[in-house]
């Protein structure tokens, strides 16, 4: 009975996100007219759609060589299994909501599969806290630069700074996890948790490892900023590097919210209220640009459904 009335309210809950996707786009579409955004696209921007490919290309490289790199214990596994599961997890990415749909299923069919999954879910719990942390670090470096050429909203700052506290906070308590007792009726029932605290807490003792995934981190964020960066060439808008770090990296956070399915119609919303509202760009060219930004995620999902359809060979 507690099970039929989880799963209603997971349904429920997938409904109404679906419904502000949804309804996001409609409300886009109904204030921009898609015949105002289509005539900003032509072959004049296939260069840059290349570029974004291939950057999309080495976002999954690197970010299964951090996930390799993570994994501290057992047996040594081919960096090409985990650019594997690091394909698949955009493909579920696509269809689950708030972008760590993905997250989760990759890192427990690996471990499922490797006999591992404590180390492969804290290995990617660890990176995808990482990531968030280097793209604060991006915006809180630019947002100086970005304040004193645009007259940025104080709650955009106050959103950014409450998320990248909360991160600090949580990496704090993952990597000492081992410290936090955890009541024997619990513990009793979900044995998985003591493992995932114990693997959580081992990389106190792995500083060069979490140094080295922390570059890679970086490294992706400055790639993830590139494809912004490229979408908006493409549609022949320069933007100032400073606004454009602090305004994707809003974008982002704003579209982690679970109220849509992976942000989609709630990104859209973003880049118009901030790159409109904020720097005037017509509202046709910064959606043109938006959408362009799904091209990558398409390819990095196509590459994920490949991997499905020979899992068996994995």
């Amino acid at each position: 009975m507690a099970n039929d009335k989880t799963n209603k309210k997971r349904i429920l809950k997938r409904i109404i996100q679906l419904l502000v996707s949804v309804g996001g786009f409609a409300y886009i579409f109904h204030k921009i007219p898609l015949n105002e955004v289509i005539e900003n696209w032509n072959f004049g921007m296939t260069p840059w759609i290349i570029a974004m490919l291939v950057a999309a290309t080495l976002v999954m490289a690197i970010q299964a060589n951090r996930w390799k790199g993570l994994s501290v214990q057992g047996p040594e596994i081919p960096f090409k299994t985990y650019y594997a599961y690091t394909a698949m997890g955009y493909f579920f990415n696509n269809l689950l909501p708030t972008g760590f749909g993905g997250d989760a299923v990759k890192s427990l069919a690996f471990g499922k599969n490797f006999n591992q999954t404590s180390q492969s879910v804290s290995a990617v719990l660890i990176a995808r806290i990482q990531g968030l942390l280097a793209m604060f670090f991006c915006f809180f470096i630019a947002l100086p630069f970005a304040l004193s050429k645009a007259e940025i909203p104080w709650i955009y700052t106050l959103i950014m700074t409450v998320a990248s506290l909360a991160c600090i906070v949580f990496i704090s308590l993952c990597l000492f996890s081992d410290k936090i007792p955890v009541p024997a009726s619990i513990a009793n029932k979900l044995t998985f948790i003591a493992k995932l605290q114990k693997s959580l807490s081992i990389y106190r003792h792995h500083k060069k490892q979490i140094l080295l995934s922390s570059l890679d981190s970086l490294w992706l964020q400055l790639l993830t900023l590139f494809t912004a960066y490229a979408y908006f060439k493409a549609v022949n808008v320069d933007i100032d590097i400073s606004i454009l770090v602090v305004f994707t990296s809003i974008t982002i956070v704003i579209s982690m919210l679970p109220i849509s399915l992976n942000g989609i119609g709630i990104r859209e919303g973003t880049q118009v209220a901030l790159f409109t509202g904020i720097l005037g760009i017509p509202a046709p060219v910064v959606l043109s640009a938006g959408l362009l930004g799904y091209i990558p995620l398409l390819f990095q999902a196509m590459q994920g459904a490949i991997v499905l359809l020979t899992y068996k060979k994995l």
